[in-house]
């Protein structure tokens, strides 16, 4: 099965499955039945980075899914993953991140 996901305005609004049948044309076929543009997406993360999910936005000039940015001080890196302005602490300890003070908060 193939999996494509159908955008509007640069942003993922559905992604469906297609049988494998359809593949090859599965854009066309998805807009002949739906209206609008379809992408593939790959389940096994082989294309466009990765699964494309709802609400994700698609990046058309460097082929990619983006997950939503998690904070707004967050920024996307050369690999298209979004990086916090503070490293993550290296010390097997489990941490969240805290908006406000733009810093990782050691949780118990």
């Amino acid at each position: 099965m193939a999996h494509f996901a159908e955008i509007q305005n640069g942003i993922v609004e559905r992604v469906i499955v297609v049988h494998n049948d359809y593949e090859a044309d599965g854009a066309n076929f998805c807009a002949n039945l739906f209206g609008g543009q379809w992408v593939q997406t790959s389940f096994n993360n082989n294309m466009r980075k990765q699964f494309a999910g709802v609400g994700y936005s698609f990046d058309a000039i460097n082929d990619v899914f983006i997950v939503p940015r998690p904070y707004p001080s967050w920024r996307l890196n050369n690999s298209f993953d979004w990086i916090a302005p503070t490293p993550y602490p290296n010390d097997g300890k489990l941490y969240k991140w805290d908006e406000t003070t733009l810093t990782w908060i050691l949780q118990n």
